[in-house]
């Protein structure tokens, strides 16, 4: 077959077609089984000593594979392959470099020689865009026979297989990844909607100064009749705490400090119960504590420790609470009376001089 004359394809062509090859991102991929093979096949079937995959990428020729020769890639300049894409329907045959002297001449050697022959059948995008070549060479004139031709055109078929694969591959990955970042993004999105949910929900049912649960909380546990099942199960005490001279603080250190007062009884409210005890922010400055299977002697005992941890407190100015107590049994509604109970407890405290705690008709002076 005669060598090309033809000139290197127009810039708006060699755009399109290297973007067609970049679209496979192999030119600089490691060495694979399935390319090597490809090479070895056509060294054997074409009885000579090198063989490449050649791809031409922008200003050079880069081997995929190969076999016998001393480079992986070399200038586009000097490479026959890239007159081979150019006439991208056909094998390109050249028997005798020395033959033809407008082909350049390639400084790379065939086992040590300089290149004689060459034979190369194009491997095309789907689009037809010519990517590069399946290449015998030879360091000595030869002729390939029409079963040599025909089996070098199929390994450039199957080439094209392999290179298609690897694109499907990479889409498939791609789709994969993207599925993945959609999904994850959905997850997200329900994650950040269930962080709202539960942050409107808590300050829905938790008040804002002290972060103990407010009276719109206890009034659902109320309304709850499982809670109230577990909680009547067992004798349980409520106790009922009252700041002293609240507003006395407020006048005198005001409000800022007022609401640092309230934060510390809530911490000390917090820090002396147990997980599954509950603290509700009842009025301005009146806090309920329900202690659910406690006694009253056991319960008296959490009261007085939150007394005390009041008492020292991180203020400017004294702070001191009035409780009172007051059991509930099981297998009873939790009624109102209890709540009573509790609130004359709380009565008796404050009217005994408060900063004391009183279980339910019998004062309990600590102070």
């Amino acid at each position: 077959m005669s060598a090309l004359r033809s000139l290197p394809p127009s810039p708006s062509d060699e755009a399109r077609r290297q973007a067609a090859l970049d679209a496979y991102a192999v030119v600089g991929s490691v060495p694979e089984q399935p390319y090597d093979d490809i090479v070895r096949l056509a060294v054997t079937l074409c009885d000579v000593p090198a063989a490449a995959i050649s791809l031409i990428d922008h200003d050079r020729q880069w081997f995929k594979a190969q076999i016998g020769l001393d480079v992986r890639e070399t200038a586009r300049s000097e490479a026959i392959c890239d007159r081979a894409i150019r006439q991208p329907d056909r094998m390109l045959v050249v028997e005798d470099l020395l033959q033809h002297p407008e082909l350049p001449r390639p400084s790379m050697r065939v086992d040590g020689d300089p290149l004689r022959f060459y034979a190369g059948v194009p491997l095309l995008s789907p689009d037809g865009e010519p990517l590069g070549v399946v290449c015998v060479l030879d360091n000595k004139p030869r002729t390939l026979t029409a079963a040599q031709r025909e089996g070098l055109e199929v390994l450039a078929r199957q080439t094209q297989h392999l290179l298609e694969l690897r694109r499907y591959a990479m889409e498939q990955r791609r789709l994969l990844t993207e599925r993945e970042a959609f999904a994850q993004r959905l997850e997200d999105a329900r994650a950040d909607l269930q962080r709202r949910h539960d942050l409107l929900e808590h300050r829905a049912t938790h008040d804002a100064l002290t972060g103990l649960l407010n009276r719109s909380a206890l009034a659902q546990l109320r309304d709850n009749a499982e809670a109230m099942r577990l909680l009547q199960q067992s004798p349980y005490t409520l106790i009922l705490l009252d700041v002293d001279h609240f507003k006395d603080v407020n006048d005198r250190h005001g409000h800022l400090l007022g609401d640092r007062a309230l934060r510390a009884v809530a911490d000390a409210v917090a820090a002396s119960i147990r997980e599954g005890d509950i603290a509700v922010r009842y009025g301005g400055e009146e806090f309920l504590i329900l202690l659910p299977d406690t006694r009253l002697a056991q319960a008296a005992q959490v009261a007085e420790r939150i007394r005390q941890r009041i008492s020292v407190a991180p203020l400017p100015f004294a702070l001191t609470v009035s409780m009172g107590l007051a059991a509930g049994e099981p297998t009873r509604d939790w009624s109102e009376q209890v709540f009573d109970r509790a609130d004359q407890a709380l009565y008796r405290a404050k009217a005994a001089g408060r900063n004391r705690v009183v279980v339910d008709d019998t004062p309990v002076h600590f102070g």
